[in-house]
């Protein structure tokens, strides 16, 4: 048996061993090749009419990612002409599609006059105003057929959804523009009854994920003429104001591309198998893109450190998690101070669950319950591509990000059910169940942050941590535990705004943390009455291992539902990072 374990898992060995290993070899690109999109990726374009980087090249720091059929994303401030494009998408709710569409259809087309208004108002016609719905026809203009898509936005919402229905924006833009990378470029133009622009950046980019290994002509398809050219597809993006005019401030339009590409970074690490994104190779990536971050420019560092394998035995829970992998776990810690000197600035703590495979350890799942378990590291990804994204926008704040890195691997050296793990914290816990492990490597994360980071006044941990959120909150909110209700309240307008919608879970530690109790330790890992608000018991746990001194806010975000949409990941926590953080332009 030792020698077929060995064997299974000399490809990850391979992974974790390699010091050579870089983003050029990666990509099966040379190094200045890669470096040079890097960098691209990182600059802003003195332009605000193009992008400010393109929410593709996030891939070229991916793993032997595959190619990517994603078209490119670009956000900008007028309409493109209609010669360089075949097809034009026009979304809003239908109040704003009737008033503006009809009365500006030649400036929103940029078409030569009024010829096809009677085309336009009759599929405008078949939209339902309440659920929404969408339309297609074709135009004729300077002798040029044209396709013309009009999607409508729901208008009747619950007050627990955002005001622009993200996520049949999301939908919508999947259907009416098509998510292949290959083909004629489209204009999209977005009416955003004035609405900040970053969210439904965001919404757009979650419809055209990154992160594919399918063969050329699959990824194509085979009867599909415009999928075939080889042409790399554009989607030109404007968003139109209630007046008529677009949006062109470049606080925005930056915000926007940032967000979008944010979305898509967070997105392609989930969808990223499990032989691929290691823990080391995980770290590597992000020590490329910090590396040449801090490369360019004059602006603020960020400050990479990382506590490795061995090092890790102080953090009982994050090392006992990870210690059966063949990759060691890892604390991955990031520092930016954009403060320029502030002292009244806020200082905030983001810290991920990165379980990058769950198994369930010795807990084992099934072979129905295992599939899927790459998404397990979700709350890392969210988290960091939130920081990286803010990073990007110069929020004028501290931002610490603490990745818990690891494998909840099965072997001889797993950590058992009956195993006391010593916390960073100071706490003992008996483990009573193995598959509850993220909050085993959370409360290290947690506990590292509040004992070393001065002037700390938000810990904000977010996590896939329990399938029992989805009962709480469903599948598009995440259920929120924060330890004072105006953090409550702030957490829930940041995900108003952002359109990552959050709900609050019940908090009362004094009546649920008995659900710990163990005889032979200061608790147990698990719950031993699933029925009473174990998502919350959850939290709990967590922040039973702040550091005692540590008196400011805690924000628990579980993310299991709204983390992934079938078997795709969403970028869910971008936007709620972004929102919370007050970046500009956002």
């Amino acid at each position: 048996m030792a020698s077929f374990r060995a064997w299974r898992g000399f490809p990850q060995l391979l992974l974790c061993l390699s010091t050579t290993t870089s983003v050029s070899s990666f990509l099966n690109v040379p190094a200045p090749q890669a470096r040079g999109l890097a960098t691209r990726m990182m600059s802003p374009s003195r332009s605000v009419a193009t992008s400010f980087y393109s929410t593709s090249l996030h891939a070229s720091t991916a793993a032997d990612a595959g190619t990517s059929n994603a078209p490119t994303l670009d956000f900008v401030s007028s309409l493109p002409s209609m010669e360089d494009y075949n097809s034009t998408v026009i979304i809003g709710k239908k109040s704003s599609l009737d008033n503006l569409l009809m009365s500006q259809l030649v400036e929103l087309l940029g078409l030569q006059d009024e010829s096809n208004s009677p085309i336009v108002e009759t599929i405008l016609k078949s939209i339902g105003k309440k659920k929404g719905g969408s339309s297609s026809t074709f135009l004729s203009s300077n002798n040029k057929v044209h396709k013309l898509s009009i999607g409508g936005l729901p208008s009747e919402l619950s007050r627990h959804n955002h005001p622009m229905a993200v996520h049949s924006l999301t939908r919508l833009v999947g259907s009416l523009v098509g998510t292949s990378g290959k083909g004629s470029n489209t204009r999209v133009v977005v009416l955003t009854d004035d609405h900040p622009i970053g969210p439904l950046a965001m919404a757009m980019a979650k419809a055209f994920p990154l992160f594919s290994k399918k063969s050329k002509t699959q990824a194509s398809g085979d009867d599909d003429d415009e999928a075939s050219d080889d042409k790399k597809r554009t989607i030109s993006i404007v968003f139109c104001k209630s007046d008529g005019t677009m949006v062109d401030g470049e606080a925005e339009l930056k915000a926007a591309q940032v967000a979008a590409a944010g979305v898509q970074l967070a997105a392609r690490l989930v969808d990223s198998h499990p032989a691929l994104l290691t823990t080391s190779q995980y770290a590597k990536e992000i020590q490329s893109m910090v590396d040449d971050y801090n490369k360019s420019g004059d602006k603020p560092k960020v400050e990479m450190k990382q506590i490795v394998g061995n090092d890790l035995k102080q953090y009982g829970g994050l090392y006992g998690v990870g210690q059966a992998a063949n990759c060691p776990p890892r604390l991955v810690l990031l520092e930016y101070d954009g403060t320029n000197g502030s002292a009244d600035a806020e200082t905030v703590a983001l810290v991920g669950k990165g379980i990058v495979y769950d198994t369930g350890g010795l807990s084992l799942k099934t072979r129905a319950g295992m599939a899927g378990m790459k998404h397990d590291m979700g709350g890392s990804a969210g988290v960091f591509a939130g920081f990286w994204s803010a990073v990007q926008l110069g929020v004028p704040k501290k931002v610490h990000c603490i990745l818990c890195l690891a494998e909840n691997a099965i072997g001889p050296d797993a950590f058992r059910n009956d195993d006391i793990l010593d916390m960073y914290s100071g706490k003992t816990v008996e483990v009573n169940n193995c598959d509850a492990e993220g909050r085993l490597v959370l409360a290290d994360g947690v506990a590292h942050a509040t004992k070393h980071i001065d002037g700390l006044d938000l810990v904000v941990d977010m996590a896939t941590l329990t399938g029992a959120q989805l009962v709480a909150t469903g599948k598009k909110h995440a259920g929120i535990l924060a330890n004072t209700e105006e953090l409550e309240n702030r957490a829930m307008a940041a995900g108003m705004h952002s359109g990552d919608l959050v709900y609050p879970l019940l908090y009362s530690p004094e009546l649920l943390m008995d659900e710990f109790k163990s005889e032979v330790a200061d608790m147990k890992n698990s719950v031993k009455d699933r029925s009473n608000a174990q998502t919350s018991c959850a939290g709990h746990f967590i922040e039973a291992h702040l550091d005692k001194d540590y008196k400011n806010g805690w924000l628990h975000v579980d993310m299991a539902g709204p983390g992934t949409n079938g078997q795709r990941g969403t970028g869910y926590g971008v936007g709620l990072v972004l929102s919370l953080l007050d970046a500009p332009g956002f």
